[in-house]
């Protein structure tokens, strides 16, 4: 019988560090299980998934760009600056984009194009672009190359693309498509000159239809694809505005007789 405390004592103190062992155990296992749940729905949610795709396969891209400038002799009139013309933004959008069954104006500074078919070596898309135009004055946010003294800057920007016809070829995230441009009457003395500059540049995955060909290839090809492209734009600029604002400062005068 006098056994019998000692005994009780003893399991009392080997059991305690095992049960407490074993408590330990199962928390640390509860944490790391809750952890990697918590890794899992993180790298499941939409906000993460996209972010952490582009980041894998960013370093697999191409990207190709081209810019072009124009300046060109800019006759205004008193009664119609060229600042006033670049303020009514449905009126300048329609001289650039003449073509009214590939547009149409989603809200005061968006309108959506249905650009004509491109062709990149063996692959054909159709691109539906949303374009906005804001006009800038001031000083304030002008792109980068504006002088800071010009009075008025319309600037030109992609907001959201499609590329319809490389649904197979192309997912959305992988691939960027940007265009910045800007126009403005730049003004010495009783001169003006018509100024404004375009830059377009596509960055893509390789898909494996394009990964076997040679990249200065794919370069020459993409350059020359997206300098037709901007070349169109300058053209447009240089005819169809200018032809337009022809038309505004004729309008103008009229109204004033």
């Amino acid at each position: 019988m006098a056994l019998l405390p000692l005994l009780k004592s003893s399991n009392h103190h080997h059991s305690t560090p095992k049960i407490t062992h074993s408590i330990a155990g199962d928390l640390k296992r509860k944490s790391l299980n809750q952890n990697w749940l918590k890794i899992k729905d993180e790298e499941s949610s939409p906000k993460s998934r996209i972010p952490w795709r582009f980041k894998c396969r960013l370093s697999n891209a191409s990207t190709y760009s081209s810019r072009i400038a124009t300046d060109i002799y800019l006759y205004e009139s008193p009664d119609a600056s060229f600042d006033q013309y670049l303020e009514d933004k449905p009126r300048v959008f329609k001289a650039i984009v003449p073509d009214k069954r590939r547009s149409q104006q989603l809200d005061e500074e968006e309108w959506r194009v249905h650009m004509l078919p491109i062709q990149f070596l063996f692959l054909t898309c159709n691109p539906v672009i949303d374009i906005r135009l804001r006009c800038k004055s001031d000083g304030y946010d002008y792109p980068v190359g504006v002088p800071p003294h010009v009075t008025k800057v319309l600037d030109l920007d992609i907001v959201r693309w499609e590329l319809q016809g490389l649904e197979d070829v192309l997912k959305p995230s992988e691939f960027t498509l940007g265009v910045k441009g800007a126009l403005y009457p730049y003004r010495q003395g009783n001169l003006s000159r018509l100024r404004g500059q375009l830059t377009m540049s596509i960055t893509f995955e390789l898909p494996p239809v394009l990964s076997l060909i040679p990249e200065d290839v794919r370069r020459d090809v993409a350059q020359t694809v997206l300098k037709r492209l901007v070349e169109n734009m300058k053209e447009k600029v240089n005819g169809s505005l200018l032809a337009d604002y022809s038309k505004f400062k004729n309008e103008r005068t009229k109204k004033l007789v």
